[in-house]
């Protein structure tokens, strides 16, 4: 077995800055607090919490005697001005790398420039450099992300420091090509390439290949997918325990890398082990070679079998039952039918099997088929969860708590709080039904999956979320449906996202409640007024897709028409009449009564309805003058010519006297 270690491995300079700010703080007795954990790997996390560094979501947790160590990743601005406002104390241990792009950000949004970051969107990091955009930043992640976040001339192209080399110049590509004139930076890291080309390279040279470093860290996990599409034998682990059962052979070349933020001790640990395995084998190699004889050599040139191990061998009988392969060993192996992955096997197939028993008591080696379809199946389950892959799963029984799912032949436990994003009354219903789940736990002893089809909703409803915040822009005019209404406003869905429509925002005129302007279920057009994506608010306005009532009064009221109002305010000099909700025109104590009189009230009072002449609309001024004196008169004349061209009725004929009969 060879040993072949990568130059670098391990934590970055970034990292490995971040923790020994950590011990230095911990050494002056500080009470610590971190935004996240420090680094993506939970044993130097649980390390750092054992020894008093605790790790909160936001700046509004930490205590006020605390001092906040910004971890490597950075933060946003918002979240340092929230620790300056409260008077915390802080201690940047933001990588210098990653501070150079936040000043990128900060510069170009200050200058009105868009912001685009291509990287994991979720991703700290990501997340930190969107802070000093000042709104103004998108992450990129795919390449239909690429073909369709809001670009502009001058927009400010930066990378997250630990994403491939590979998919930035791709992205860039997809960028460039829509025709905007583009700012680029490649913010990667030096460190990160290097990593990848070393470990890649690595792999291609090897049998086996260990990638070591927490499974929630963004570049360990590249670096595992990059060696894991070279070399199929690759494995990912946390801890030197979990190198343990590896399928490792003694004629195995093995390579090793680490993530940025493996520490040291636990990278040495998993070399360690691995040269304790080598000595051991040579120590082996020695004692079995220091007395050679011709039976001795005669067994070198056969197969050594262990339970478990896989192995090729060739078909060379087939009964009713079983089925003789030929694996190279002294004695033949045995599978019987009923245990092989497919009965359609003919002589000299070459088939795969795995050593049940060496010897059956009989001088047979048992083999197996089936154990190594499980055991593939079972790496692939493993591998996905690794990678938090989604798998497909039926549901196919419900039990207490939850659903029995199929997932690739393995049976998965989904509890009914991971079913829905809401209460599922009936478990029955997802029985036979094929769904997306996420692998969430794994018992590796015990063969036990645990799935979640809820975070794979979540997941979905998220990614959607996002790309309708990436289509919208501040002053566009969309279309949304209204979906729930409060005493405040309307919540409307504008395409995957709710935006709020305040009650002062619905009419030009005041509205008491939003359902006297809109219903639950009712389409309407929206105008984006502000786009908060910190703070996940959108606000909205009905109002300023409608007319407004003075726009169009002058087409609506043409001098010389008569009216209905109702007097809603009486002045000295006249009174206010509504024509409707947010209109008045006014009518002057001259013209409120046929005759003059001395004071409005002795015409009319606030609540009558009123029947009124429009004389003049001033929509510039805002002002109707109105009349009920010409609206009486020509109502009046109305009547008379009316009563003056009516045709009189004709007296109705008397009927004739009956005669009286003859005496």
């Amino acid at each position: 077995m060879n040993l072949e270690i990568a130059p670098h491995a391990g934590f970055c300079f970034g990292v490995r800055r971040a923790v020994t700010e950590a011990e230095r703080l911990l050494a002056e007795g500080r009470t610590i607090c971190t935004l996240g954990p420090l680094i993506h790997n939970p044993q130097v996390v649980a390390s750092l919490e054992a020894r008093g560094v605790r790790a909160v979501s936001s700046p509004d947790e930490v205590p006020p005697e605390a001092t906040v160590l910004i971890r490597a990743h950075g933060v946003g601005r918002g979240a340092i001005e929230r620790l300056a406002s409260r008077g915390i104390a802080v201690a940047d241990a933001t990588c210098p790398f990653v501070k150079r792009i936040h000043a990128l950000a900060d510069a170009a949004s200050q200058a009105g420039a868009r912001v685009v970051v291509i990287g994991d969107r979720e991703h700290p990091e990501t997340r930190g450099i969107l802070g000093w955009a000042h709104g103004m930043g998108r992450a990129v992640e795919t390449e239909e992300d690429a073909r369709t976040v809001p670009l502009a001339d001058g927009t400010l192209v930066v990378a997250q420091t630990t994403i491939p080399q590979t998919l930035f110049d791709r992205l860039c590509g997809i960028l460039q090509s829509r025709g905007f004139n583009l700012d680029i930076k490649n913010t990667i890291c030096q460190t990160t390439p290097v990593r990848q080309k070393e470990a890649a390279e690595i792999a291609r040279r090897s049998d086996v290949m260990l990638v070591i470093g927490g499974r929630n860290s963004s570049n360990t996990r590249r670096l595992y997918e990059l060696c894991r599409a070279i070399c199929p034998r690759t494995y990912l682990a946390e801890t030197a325990d979990e190198t343990k059962n590896l399928d490792i052979r003694p004629s195995d070349h093995i390579g090793i890398t680490a993530g940025a933020s493996t520490p040291d001790g636990t990278f040495k640990e998993v070399v360690t082990r691995m040269s304790d395995i080598k000595n051991q084998e040579q120590e082996v190699l020695q004692e079995t070679t220091a007395e050679p004889d011709f039976a001795a050599e005669y067994e070198k040139t056969l197969v050594q079998l262990r339970p478990g191990q896989t192995v090729t061998g060739k078909v060379v009988q087939i009964t009713d039952d079983e089925v003789c392969v030929n694996v190279g060993y002294k004695a033949d192996g045995l599978v019987k039918k009923s245990d092989l992955s497919t009965p359609d096997v003919k002589i000299d197939d070459e088939i795969e099997v795995e050593v049940v028993k060496v010897n059956d008591g009989e001088g047979n080696v048992l083999l197996s088929q089936r154990n190594i379809v499980n055991r593939k199946v079972w790496d692939a389950i493993v591998a996905a969860y690794e990678a938090e892959e989604i798998v497909k799963g039926v549901g196919k029984e419900s039990v207490k708590g939850g659903l029995i799912a199929d997932v690739m032949g393995i049976r998965a436990f989904i509890p009914a709080s991971l079913l829905s994003l809401r209460y599922v009354e009936k478990i029955d219903e997802f029985v036979g039904q094929e769904m997306d789940l996420k692998i969430i736990e794994i018992d590796k002893s015990k063969k036990r999956v645990v799935a979640s089809r809820k975070a794979v909703l979540q997941a979905e409803e998220a990614a959607k979320k996002a790309e309708a915040w990436d289509k919208l822009v501040e002053g566009e005019v969309v279309k949304g449906v209204v979906r729930r209404l409060t005493s405040f406003g309307a919540f409307v869905d504008i395409g995957g996202v709710d935006g709020l429509v305040h009650v002062s925002d619905l009419a030009w005129k005041r509205v008491g409640q939003p359902s006297e302007v809109v219903s639950v279920g009712q389409e309407i057009d929206v105008k984006i007024i502000k786009l908060d994506r910190e703070r996940d608010r959108i606000s909205l306005s009905y109002k300023a897709t409608q007319p407004k009532l003075w726009d169009i009064a002058g087409e609506k009221y043409i001098p010389g028409t008569i009216v209905n109002g109702k007097v809603v305010r009486i002045m000295p000099y006249g009174a206010f009449v509504e024509l409707e909700p947010g209109l008045d025109g006014m009518v002057h104590i001259s013209q409120c009564a046929p005759t003059r009189i001395e004071k409005v009230e002795d015409a009319v009072n606030v609540g009558d309805e009123v029947r009124v002449k429009i004389l003049s609309v001033d929509t510039e001024a805002k002002r109707i003058s109105l009349s009920i004196r010409e609206a009486l008169a020509d109502d009046a004349l109305a009547n008379v010519e009316a009563d003056e061209f009516a045709i009189p009725e004709e007296p109705a004929a008397e009927a004739p006297a009956a005669e009286e009969p003859e005496a």
